[in-house]
């Protein structure tokens, strides 16, 4: 029964490239036209075809978790873009249609994201180990999408890069306080206190990158500038000149974003600005991956636009600038790829073979949305004023000042 629904359902799916599945009984059958792209599987057991039909999202996840379902004379990446590439242009079967629906109408109730389940998410991805994470990312560990100005630019590069942008848009001065929100292992404050002179507040709800975050900013002698906490963007008090936030949005949850929005205009100085850092979706809202929900960001999504507009309008902050950054998170996390593909030996020595598969699958899933779907990042820039900021882009784009010709206009302006 379960070869029929699939072999049906493949048969419906795929309308542009060729998809060669070999079933557990060792029978391949090939489905859609030999003029596209190309990929083949090869399923070993009947349980991965039953999660393949009952959810085609988290079976396909899980079987390549589980090795039961594996590339043949092709890459993941190729099987991935194949797949994408044809499930909303082809036919997909009433019972799947039903069930995304369903979990859709249900992101209300499942992304609560009350405080206590917040944190509990955020440990189950941020406090696996600091030390997996320094393997793949940058040596100031931003766990973020890069900015990438031109394509030879290294990883490094392009996260400075894109801390440099950032700080443009915040329109930075020497003593201002700035709140950043999901401050992650502390890469953006420790920048934005010793580049630009800033008092920092960082807050997550991460263990380990709060203790990392101290550490570094022990160890670079910014501790009077800069102070972490264990904290949720809900219970801060005060007010700041400047707020930033990088890659947090995703974990707000549909049903907290006019609350998210609200205590930025709340804790945002009558002359400040924000720059919020998200990925989104240009294109109307869906469902989320249940693959990625259950084991990578649990009660994570990712909004669109038209989900985020209502919220920022009845915030009452302007919309000063909102810039759409394309394919530069897909170009990122292939960076970040092939670093953890160059330690898996030693990742291995850690993890198991389920989890080193999990953590591939997770980043070359991630890369095609972003070069496949309407997925993007969102940098939305917002204001208590509509002239906080110049009326032009001009200003990010003057001559880019070095981090030391920075340290030295602030030491010449105190």
């Amino acid at each position: 029964m379960w070869e029929t629904l699939l072999d049906r359902f493949l048969t419906g799916m795929m309308v542009e490239d060729r998809l060669s599945l070999t079933y557990p009984d060792g029978i391949t059958r090939d489905y859609g036209p030999d003029t596209g792209a190309s990929a083949h599987l090869a399923i070993s057991d009947r349980a991965t075809l039953r999660g393949l039909i009952v959810n085609p999202d988290l079976g396909l996840g899980e079987g390549y978790m589980n090795g039961t379902i594996t590339p043949r004379n092709c890459t993941l990446d190729d099987a991935l873009t194949v797949i994408v590439r044809n499930r909303f242009k082809g036919h997909i079967p009433p019972w799947i249609v039903a069930a995304n629906r369903a979990r859709f109408h249900m992101r209300r109730f499942i992304q609560k994201n009350a405080p206590s389940a917040s944190r509990q998410n955020v440990a189950h991805h941020y406090d696996i180990s600091d030390d997996l994470y320094r393997l793949f990312l940058d040596a100031d560990m931003q766990y973020s999408c890069a900015y990438f100005r031109d394509d030879a630019m290294t990883l490094e590069d392009a996260q400075v890069a894109k801390k440099a942008h950032i700080a443009r848009k915040l329109r930075l001065e020497p003593g201002m306080r700035v709140l950043d929100i999901g401050c992650g292992w502390g890469g953006m404050a420790l920048t934005l206190a010793r580049d630009y002179g800033c008092q920092v507040t960082g807050i997550t709800l991460s263990e380990n990158q709060l203790a990392t975050a101290r550490k570094r900013a022990e160890d670079a002698g910014l501790s009077e500038q800069i102070e972490f906490r264990l904290q949720d963007y809900r219970h801060i008090a005060g007010t700041f000149d400047r707020i930033v936030s990088v890659g947090m949005l995703e974990h707000v949850g549909v049903p907290n974003f006019n609350t998210y929005f609200g205590r930025l205009a709340e804790l945002l100085d009558p002359d400040g600005v924000a720059l919020i850092h998200t990925i989104g979706r240009s294109a109307p809202p869906m469902a989320h991956s249940s693959w990625i929900n259950k084991y990578i960001f649990p009660g994570g999504y990712v909004p669109s636009l038209s989900e985020l507009a209502p919220a920022m309008e009845r915030s009452g902050l302007w919309q000063t600038d909102i810039e759409v950054w394309r394919l530069h998170y897909a170009k990122t996390i292939r960076h970040w790829r092939d670093r953890f593909e160059a330690h898996v030996d030693e990742i291995s020595q850690t993890y198991d073979d389920r989890f080193v598969r999990m953590f591939r699958y997770y980043l070359t899933v991630c890369i095609i949305a972003f070069e496949q779907q309407m997925q993007g990042v969102y940098h939305l820039q917002l204001a208590h004023r509509r002239d906080a900021v110049p009326l032009t882009r001009d200003y990010l784009y003057a001559a880019r000042p070095t981090a030391a010709t920075a340290t030295v206009r602030q030491t010449e302006d105190a």
